[in-house]
């Protein structure tokens, strides 16, 4: 039989089918041919072509594929991400790009037997086989642009002084300076998101929003949805969960984006850190917190980040010339999303029910608050 027959019944045997025995079947014929090796790899990249044709993104990939099946299947998805980028011609974006650059390997020494690294490929193939659709971020922020978004400028002194301060909020054991420097990084990026909006304004630059995928992990995924949605609020920007991928979408200017993926993640880092010395410190009153504490606590810590980020966004005075070109934009994102996401739904959290979880994540909320941001010039 040629090495395609092989691989042809292989794939009917195994990706078309949910059961282990024709999983079984499939990989006992690649383990069995060596020589079909390089075609299984060259359909593998063709599905990987398929899912960006589908709007799938390299990290969105991988984050799935870690959430249905296990790390060694993500760095199969890495090293097969790769090999189809080094052949796939197209010029892509930076972030295109840097989600490549940060993808997992795969090496074949690593592989345990030829049965069981044939199982493992199958399964990913399967996964990738069965992946719907998702909203196309690539179209619609501007004709003739390069997929995987625009040419991002190299980072701006301001975000690096951004990005350090947010690191030291994460590192210092003392709730007063960590809100110090929230506070200080929350100024800044207020600082740096209407610097950008002059500067578009005065070169008369046309771009539209963009839209990028961040991570929401398990677990309390809907209380760190909760956060991610209020940090992008509260920065000019929009978000929607998806539940059942592990993301939420965010539709903002590059420069805002930035912002809400830099203060999210500090914020998330703060909130796993405190949620950790308040079980301490309850299991040290010998009252013992299950599941539920951490739901209510992650629940009360976004909801009250919320609600002190939307009252330091609404203290920022701007200037009477600059209302137009807010408004404009706060206009684009509205549209970009609603092209995006013409019919949204919402949900109500669940598993928050215990009482000394959600004051300690109020308090914790409280100790990470920003505080309102300094007049601009």
């Amino acid at each position: 039989m040629s090495t395609s027959g092989t691989v042809d019944r292989a794939f009917r045997s195994a990706l078309y089918d949910t059961g282990d025995d024709t999983l079984d079947t499939g990989a006992s014929l690649l383990a069995a041919d060596p020589a079909a090796d390089a075609e299984v790899a060259r359909r593998g990249e063709d599905l990987v072509a398929s899912a960006w044709q589908r709007g799938w993104q390299p990290a969105d990939v991988v984050r799935v594929v870690r959430r249905e099946l296990d790390e060694t299947h993500a760095r199969l998805a890495g090293s097969l991400i790769r090999a189809q980028a080094r052949r796939d011609g197209r010029v892509r974006g930076a972030r295109w790009q840097a989600q490549v650059a940060g993808l997992p390997t795969s090496e074949a020494a690593a592989r345990a037997d030829r049965f069981s690294y044939a199982t493992a490929v199958l399964e990913l193939y399967r996964l990738l086989l069965r992946l719907p659709a998702l909203e196309p971020l690539d179209e619609a922020a501007g004709a003739g642009e390069p997929p995987g978004g625009r040419e991002r400028k190299p980072e701006s002194r301001m975000l690096g002084r951004i990005r350090a301060l947010l690191a030291k909020a994460e590192a210092t054991g003392f709730p007063e300076e960590a809100e110090a420097l929230s506070a200080k990084a929350q100024e800044l990026m207020a600082r740096h998101s209407v610097d950008e909006a002059l500067l578009a304004a005065r070169a008369a630059v046309t771009e539209g929003p963009d839209a990028v995928r961040i991570g929401v992990d398990p677990p309390y995924e809907q209380a760190k949805a909760v956060l991610l949605d209020a940090v992008a609020a509260a920065n000019h920007c929009r978000a929607v969960w998806n539940e059942a991928f592990g993301f939420s979408t965010v539709v903002g200017f590059a420069s805002d984006l930035e912002a809400v993926e830099l203060l999210y993640t500090s914020l998330l880092v703060q909130a796993t850190g405190a949620m950790t010395r308040a079980e301490a410190a309850q299991r040290a009153g010998g009252r013992k917190r299950t599941k539920t504490f951490r739901q209510s606590f992650l629940a009360a810590y976004a909801h009250r980040v919320g609600v002190r980020l939307a009252a330091a966004a609404a203290e920022v005075p701007v200037g009477e010339d600059l209302l137009p070109v807010l408004a404009s934009r706060e206009v684009a994102v509205g549209e970009r999303m609603d092209r995006l996401f013409p019919e949204t739904t919402t949900t109500r959290l669940r598993g928050v029910s215990d009482a000394a979880g959600w004051e300690e994540g109020s308090r914790a909320a409280d100790a990470a608050q920003v505080r309102g941001r300094k007049r601009l010039p």
